[in-house]
């Protein structure tokens, strides 16, 4: 069983409430100072002092020493508050295993209570660089004061929200269930990366599905995904042999106003036509492409 839910089941009602204090006193603290974390979690000082040795042994906060004694949380803390949620709300029963790293989150497979399987995606906003992040995300570049722990909140709501868009248009993404926090739960999708994708039956015509749902997203929803590439396509193949590309990954989507989405959209069709050409033989040119994608032609 993963780290993640074998923590999550070594924590107490007592330990959640202290938890629960810190957070909501990070947006105005560093390090939250511990009298104020005794003053408002209201359990005896003694109390506290073991709650918060046991969630620094687990490593779900991080201790600061010196003029005053404080405490802040680290990922794995809030990734507790966020699972705790969505058990309680009825999203989630079970965390499953890692199904992937990426620079800025990472993936599981779970449960929900009726058995349904899903994705449970943990935002990690700056995991690699913070300050790149905070340079080349559109999330983050207009808010300077904000720290990993408030974009990667920013980051999961953005996600969560855009799928909720894309998926009511019949955009081909993930539908979206919950999300608490940084961390968004999604239907689990079926299928093999486009990258290890080898031998379609129609790449002409799984490129035509990808390029509808760009412009059902650019036309529809009004937002560009700004970083697409074979590596964030799912290809599901249906009892009818059909291929349906599937695009996630969409919290550093930019809205079509935004000064830098024509770049940002041209570059997303070039980048996958050039993929299909090369690795599959389809033969289309990459403004026909962004013409239909941005509503300038009706078909491809």
């Amino acid at each position: 069983m993963v780290i993640v839910a074998l923590t999550y089941k070594k924590l107490t009602q007592r330990d959640f409430r202290v938890l629960s204090v810190i957070e909501r006193n990070m947006s105005r603290y560093e390090y939250v100072p511990l009298e104020v974390i005794e003053r408002q979690v209201r359990m005896p000082s003694t109390h506290v002092s073991m709650v918060l040795q046991k969630l620094n042994k687990l490593k779900l906060v991080k201790r600061r020493l010196g003029d005053y004694v404080g405490y802040r949380l680290t990922y794995l803390g809030l990734d507790m508050l966020a699972l705790r949620s969505l058990v309680e709300r009825g999203i989630l029963h079970a965390l499953g295993d890692k199904l992937g790293v990426g620079k800025e989150s990472d993936v599981y497979s779970g449960l929900t209570p009726s058995g349904e399987r899903v994705i449970v995606k943990f935002h990690r906003v700056g995991r690699t660089s913070f300050q790149k992040v905070l340079r080349v995300r559109v999330y983050a570049v207009d808010k300077p004061g904000y720290d990993w722990y408030a974009l990667a909140k920013i980051a999961g709501q953005r996600e969560y929200r855009v799928l909720e868009d894309l998926y009511k248009v019949n955009a081909l993404v993930p539908k979206p269930y919950s999300y608490s926090r940084h961390v968004v739960v999604t239907e689990y999708i079926e299928g093999v990366e486009l990258y290890a994708y080898k031998d379609p039956l129609d790449p002409a015509s799984m490129l035509a599905r990808i390029a509808d749902t760009l412009r059902k997203a650019y036309l529809d929803v009004g937002v560009v995904h700004g970083d697409l590439s074979e590596y964030n396509i799912i290809v599901r193949i249906t009892d009818e042999d059909e291929e349906l590309p599937y695009i996630i990954d969409w919290p550093q989507y930019v809205e079509k106003e935004n000064p830098a989405a024509q770049q940002l959209l041209s570059r997303d069709v070039e980048y996958i036509v050039r993929f299909f050409k090369k690795r599959y033989g389809v033969n289309i040119d990459s403004k026909t492409v962004l013409d239909y994608v941005t509503g300038k032609r009706e078909e491809l």
